[in-house]
């Protein structure tokens, strides 16, 4: 947790500079969408585009312009003073493959962390016309409507959401993942950070992901925990530099985990 507490005009500040930055984010990710892009394979083989590469470099001279002292954690440029009191989480575009193929569903993430704690974050989808923001206390949004998670508290009468069936098999961080979404009410790869908004707005019970990283699950972090969900890796653990990912409404957490685990 913080190791001190954070003023309502810090989280204001923050907020306010996030919202400006993404802003700027989607005017340059919107006038490169569906158009023909340069596109490079990174050495982990997923795909980078020059649209992802201005955003952040853009984003981080401004942040670095407005809080000259804290740390930057991002996607394509690495970390910078990581272990700064505060530190920015930025993605420019989660969701790259998407883009890449012309679907709307992508978006700017951008979170604060105080002493190691999540206390902003903003996702903000462009294409989709929508933008996600929570701070610590002050609840979750989705534009100017509050959101909440929902109170169905059992896997049967749940919608479970997933990333990649397959990438999520081959991590053997979940061996019950299969029969957990056959015992749902519902399943659907809805995958990146729209499960995760989906949880926080009530639409889903949970989001179950491997292989993202910190800029990918801070800012989903503090939503859907302000939302009144839960965000823990498949093990329990509450952190998002895990291996994977398990947000729900909080109700069918415990369940949820321990059907995961289960081997069949």
């Amino acid at each position: 947790m913080s190791e001190r507490a954070v003023s309502s005009e810090e989280l204001e500040r923050y907020r306010d500079t996030a919202l400006a930055l993404c802003d700027a984010a989607d005017a340059i990710s919107m006038a490169g969408f569906r158009r023909d892009i340069r596109t490079e394979t990174k050495p982990d083989g997923s795909f980078v585009t020059e649209v992802d590469r201005s955003i952040e470099h853009l984003l981080r001279e401004r942040i670095r312009a407005a809080h000259p002292d804290c740390g930057l954690i991002g996607e394509e440029e690495g970390s910078d003073g990581a272990g700064a009191s505060v530190c920015w989480y930025v993605d420019p575009i989660d969701a790259t493959h998407n883009y890449m193929r012309g679907i709307p569903i992508f978006a700017t993430l951008l979170a604060v962390a105080v002493d190691g704690e999540v206390q902003l974050g903003v996702v903000s989808a462009p294409a989709l016309r929508e933008r996600w923001v929570a701070w610590r206390g002050g609840g979750a949004w989705r534009g100017s409507n509050h959101i909440a998670v929902s109170r169905i508290a059992t896997i049967a009468e749940s919608t479970l959401l997933y990333g990649s069936r397959t990438a999520d098999m081959r991590s053997g961080l979940m061996p019950g993942l299969d029969a957990t979404l056959a015992a749902a009410w519902r399943e659907r790869g809805f995958g990146d950070f729209w499960g995760y908004m989906l949880v926080a707005e009530g639409a889903a019970e949970a989001m179950i992901e491997t292989g993202a990283h910190p800029w990918d699950w801070a800012a989903p972090l503090v939503i859907v925990e302000e939302a009144g969900g839960r965000f823990t890796t498949a093990a329990g653990e509450r952190r998002i530099d895990g291996a994977s990912a398990v947000a729900t409404n909080g109700l069918a957490h415990g369940e949820l985990l321990g059907r995961l685990q289960e081997m069949r």
